[in-house]
C-alpha cells in the first residue's frame, strides 16, 4: 500500500508563497494521475490542482494563475508551489491519487497552511 507524507506548511503573510510536498512509498507513484486537495474548518475538501501521469495539470478557478502543481517521479514526489497566498487559501493540504471524485489512497496527516498577517 502507497503511503503519502505531505511537507512544507506554515505560517504566512498575504502575497506571500509556500512550496508543499508530498512523498509517496511505492515503486507504482508514476502511473497514478495525483492532485493536491485542501480542507478548510467547516468546510469539504475540495481538489485545487491535479497533474495526470503524463504531466498535464488542472486547477480550481481559485488557484489557477497563483498555484502550480509538479511531480517528480524519479523522487515519487508531487509538490505544489503557492504563490500570492490568500486568508482564504488557509486550510490542511492532502495529496492523493485520483480519478474524477474517486481517491484511491489512505490520506496521509496533511500539512496546515495558514495565511495571515
Amino acid at each position: 500500500q502507497v503511503q503519502l507524507v505531505e511537507s512544507g506548511g506554515g505560517l504566512v503573510q498575504p502575497g506571500g508563497s509556500l512550496r508543499l510536498s508530498c512523498a509517496a512509498s511505492g515503486s507504482i507513484f508514476s502511473i497514478y494521475d495525483m492532485g493536491w486537495f485542501r480542507q478548510a474548518p467547516g468546510k469539504q475538501r475540495e481538489l485545487v490542482a491535479g497533474i495526470t501521469s503524463g504531466g498535464n495539470t488542472n486547477y480550481a478557478d481559485s488557484v489557477k494563475g497563483r498555484f502550480t502543481i509538479s511531480r517528480d517521479n524519479a523522487k515519487n514526489t508531487v509538490y505544489l508551489q503557492m504563490n500570492s497566498l490568500k486568508p482564504e487559501d488557509t486550510a490542511v493540504y492532502y495529496c492523493n491519487a485520483y480519478y474524477s471524485t474517486v481517491t484511491y489512497l489512505s490520506w496521509g496527516q496533511g500539512t496546515q497552511v495558514t495565511v495571515s498577517a
